[in-house]
């Protein structure tokens, strides 16, 4: 009996696939991803002999397919963009896996989150300015409602998934100040990276001046712009 492994595939750069991921994904009889969102340089490494993309197929589709080959005793990789423990949808395959009897495991990967905060050359939690990380999204076609008002009156940094569509409307909810720092990372660790900054006032503006309509992370707080924001050095080194 074969097994599969969720492997995080990182935020898009091919190198930040953990060491591990990049020897499974190497070795890997079958590979299934998500063409729309890992790296077409990530699905060349892999020397895999069955390749799956499972863009546009249901679980009903995709799990059937990796029970399959595992009962014929492969080594199946599931890779997931960024980690798979955030908004990776990984528990309800587990779910059927263990219907089946097939035995997985998972490899964490590097968030597209992560990503962000060094493209924006910053930290998510920094002395004076944050001591907390939301990481949420806004309510859609499978979340009626969030949390968004409620969240946003903490000092925290907030992190926004899945809503890059939706920017005015998650502005919208903000309880904050319009001159609160803001920012857009549109496919970050990406070779056409794209950094927008601004506040709550002007961030949707800016990032639809920028074309940027999907595949993109919201950030708010103080963190963006630690300088002006009482930023205070970490006693680790002082």
């Amino acid at each position: 009996m074969g097994k599969v492994w969720f492997v995080g595939a990182g935020p898009g750069a091919p190198d930040l696939i953990t060491v591990r991921g990049m020897d499974l994904i190497t070795r890997a009889d079958v590979l299934v991803y998500t063409g729309s969102l890992v790296n077409p340089a990530l699905v060349e490494r892999s020397g895999a002999p069955v390749k799956i993309d499972s863009w546009g197929k249901t679980l009903e589709e995709i799990v059937p397919l990796m029970v399959q080959h595992a009962q014929e005793g492969a080594l199946v990789v599931r890779l997931h963009s960024g980690d798979p423990a955030i908004f990776g949808a990984i528990v309800e395959q587990m779910r059927l896996l263990d219907e089946a009897g097939i035995g997985y495991e998972v490899v964490p990967g590097v968030s597209s989150l992560f990503a962000a905060a060094a493209a924006l050359r910053t930290q998510f939690t920094l002395g004076g300015v944050a001591d907390t990380l939301i990481v949420t999204r806004p309510a859609g076609k499978t979340l009626e409602r969030d949390e968004i008002p409620e969240l946003s009156i903490h000092t925290a940094t907030l992190v926004f998934f899945l809503g890059t569509d939706r920017i005015d409307e998650i502005i919208g909810k903000l309880r904050r100040p319009p001159s609160t720092p803001a920012a857009v990372v549109y496919h970050a660790s990406w070779p056409d990276e794209k950094v927008i900054r601004g506040t709550i006032g002007d961030i949707a503006e800016k990032a639809r001046a920028a074309g940027i309509t999907r595949s993109a992370l919201l950030i708010v707080g103080g963190v963006i712009d630690p300088a002006d924001s009482g930023h205070r050095r970490s006693v680790l080194y002082s």
